[in-house]
């Protein structure tokens, strides 16, 4: 009787519950309005908020572990406060919180049942969802303007790579000659190059770079390559551009270990035909901030276009293999494309190395070099959340991630499946994840990247 009785009562709940979450009617009004809509009716902030007010049953044991452990893991995968500020005052949305949102509304991932059980009406209906991608294909239409990507590809989480920004040619042959220069290093036998080889995918392919004397960095070279379209620069965003950048490693004592930048302008000033150059470039002279500025300037034109991949989103399908192809097509379904957004596949916003599962405590051996954009802004909402790397040219700028540990892309595919997707793969389509990557290097000078 009553297993009975228990069976009706969640048969009464089951329908409650479906009834509840395909009642919601989404008002008319402008897709930014429509999202907003939905965003804000179904309580998406109760979770995706930092300052989000806990409901009273946190405070009880178990319950309270769980509304813990739910605001945690939102708060990591997208902080949605900011999304709906930029909604109510009509701004742009980023790429990547696009992506998160999309494979959230197409797969319905959100919010996880345990919460859904407990708040009926936060689940998405059809009607929401649609309101949601709808909303999403215009602001991607919107960003795709002038990539030529090809129709169908309009609504897709990445596009064609953007061009080269507008530079100054003067600046740019200063700054690729200062680029190689050694003498902004202490013993005059470091350059920027050094790291960041050219001809190696703009990295030098070392866990950790060799600086003077030998010294080892802590973390691992990024590629220079497409830096330009990155959001801030290094894997903790402690410089804002590329001219901030190019000012940190001449005097890192691990690095370059310069003195100071005194000493670098003194050195270069005393080579009178450079200085003649310089001056033409330059009136003001030789200073930290005219030769970060140059040096930026030139590494504003290492731009890769022209991959695989791009042509094929320019609509020509020959560029790429059906084993590729499958592979973009999985790599989207893994939650790949979620945080390797946009035309550059990253470089636009900081994630937590090991959203589901704890990646340092698997490795081990922790250090202040695995704090991320903590070690930058203080925040402890930021501990261990890093840059996400351009994927561009990624099966040349081996080993991978910030330590370094990683030797080969079919390591770092199942590494992200594991700690950051929740997605499990044969080794088979980890292999066609592999061959789509393969299919992102560009080319550079007008010749393929090797």
């Amino acid at each position: 009787m009553k297993i009975k009785i228990a069976i009706v009562i969640l048969a009464v709940l089951a329908s409650a519950f479906f009834l509840v979450r395909n009642s919601g009617k989404v008002p008319s009004g402008t897709p930014h309005e429509k999202a907003l809509y939905v965003i804000e009716n179904n309580a998406c902030l109760s979770c995706h908020d930092f300052n989000a007010k806990k409901p009273f049953y946190a405070k009880l044991p178990i319950a309270g572990a769980l509304v813990e452990q739910d605001i945690l893991y939102a708060t990591r995968s997208i902080d949605l406060s900011q999304v709906v500020k930029n909604l109510k005052e009509g701004k742009s949305v980023g790429e990547v919180d696009l992506s998160k949102i999309a494979y959230s509304a197409e797969f319905g991932t959100m919010p996880p049942l345990q919460y859904s059980l407990f708040h009926w009406k936060s689940h998405l209906n059809k009607e929401e969802r649609n309101a949601i991608l709808d909303w999403v294909k215009i602001e991607r239409q919107k960003l795709s303007q002038n990539s030529g990507v090809a129709k169908e590809f309009e609504n897709e989480p990445v596009r064609p790579l953007n061009p080269a920004p507008k530079t100054n040619p003067a600046k740019v042959a200063l700054g690729k000659e200062l680029y190689n220069d050694t003498r902004l290093s202490k013993d005059n036998t470091v350059s920027c190059a050094t790291c960041h080889n050219l001809s190696l995918g703009g990295v030098d392919r070392l866990r950790y770079s060799k600086g003077v004397d030998g010294k080892l960095g802590g973390v691992n070279a990024p590629t220079v390559f497409n830096s330009t379209f990155h959001h801030r620069q290094f894997w903790d965003g402690r410089a804002a551009n590329l001219e901030e950048q190019a000012g940190g490693p001449p005097t890192n004592p691990v690095e370059m270990a310069s003195d100071s930048w005194d000493e670098i302008c003194k050195k270069l000033d005393a080579d009178q035909q450079f200085k003649e150059r310089f001056l033409k470039v330059y009136p003001e002279g030789i200073t930290q901030k005219t030769v970060c500025d140059a040096i930026a300037e030139f590494e504003r034109t290492l731009v890769t276009p022209n991959a695989p991949f791009d042509k094929y989103l320019k609509g020509d399908k020959s560029a790429m293999t059906k084993e590729q192809i499958e592979g973009y097509e999985l790599f989207k379904k893994a939650k790949c494309a979620t945080c390797h957004a946009g035309h550059n596949l990253g470089g636009l916003t900081f994630e937590h190395m090991g959203l589901l599962k704890d990646y340092f405590a698997d490795r081990g051996e922790v250090n202040d070099n695995d704090n991320g954009l903590y070690n930058f802004q203080k925040d402890d909402k930021n501990m261990g959340r890093f840059k996400t790397p351009t994927l561009r040219n990624v099966a040349l700028t081996y080993p991978y991630f910030h330590d370094g540990t990683v030797k080969t892309l079919e390591e770092a595919a199942s590494h992200m499946l594991k700690y950051q997707s929740g997605v499990s793969l044969s080794k088979d389509d980890i292999k066609k994840i592999v061959s789509f990557l393969e299919a992102l290097t560009g080319e550079f000078d007008g010749k393929p990247l090797k």
